[in-house]
């Protein structure tokens, strides 16, 4: 698995995003197959018709706090309260700082840092009672996903950043060909459009970590 370096960050790719396309196509196939019980976190981000949809896409609504339980956690009853009510207006605030539009490929990476609207959402999520570093991170995903990536121990495990996660993820989507890389296995896959490629970077490095037969 090669390392993507830069001053603060390394990143380590599985060996299915650098030259084994076909065990990524399986993957993806298999994660999002319908018509069994399969994986639950195939619903995530098209739940609801999605967490950025047009109508719902500046602030979080209970399908979001639904969504983020098919990937296996949980926003405890007091804390999804002040996410939909307590805390709605200030969380809205900075999504609507955050575009929709926008590939994390292309963000300045003079952006991503504790100044980035997205990573003060983050902050101020993960600083909420019961929501860690993971449920934080889904929840921006969710709202996101072309600019967030999902991200938990299993992923973290396979990939073993040192520094920034996401500024090692942008500087492997631009190096690498990464983001390219990641649309050309969506499309092989047929799993949709509307799967962003950090998605699929998700899955697949999920899918590794899991150990999941191919």
């Amino acid at each position: 698995m090669p390392y993507i370096r830069s001053m603060a960050s390394t990143l380590r790719l599985p060996r299915p995003l650098v030259d084994d396309d076909a065990t990524a196509v399986r993957f993806l196939r298999r994660y999002y197959a319908d018509g069994h019980p399969g994986f639950s976190g195939r619903h995530f981000e098209r739940l609801g018709g999605g967490g950025d949809a047009p109508a719902v896409k500046d602030r979080f609504t209970s399908d979001d706090l639904v969504a983020v339980t098919m990937l296996s956690v949980q926003v405890p009853p007091h804390t999804a309260w002040a996410i939909l009510e307590e805390k709605s207006a200030a969380l809205g605030d900075l999504l609507r700082q955050i575009p929709t539009d926008v590939d994390l490929v292309d963000v300045d990476p003079e952006e991503i840092g504790p100044t980035w609207p997205a990573w003060q959402l983050w902050e101020s999520l993960r600083a909420m009672e019961g929501i860690g570093w993971v449920t934080a991170g889904k929840l921006l995903a969710r709202k996101r996903p072309r600019l967030v990536p999902v991200y938990d121990d299993v992923v973290r495990d396979v990939v073993r950043p040192t520094g920034s996660f996401w500024q090692a993820l942008h500087l492997a989507l631009n190096t690498a060909d990464l983001h390219q890389h990641l649309l050309d296995l969506r499309d092989e896959s047929a799993i949709g459009e509307d799967i962003s490629p950090l998605r699929v970077f998700d899955v697949v490095t999920w899918m590794v970590g899991k150990s999941t037969p191919a």
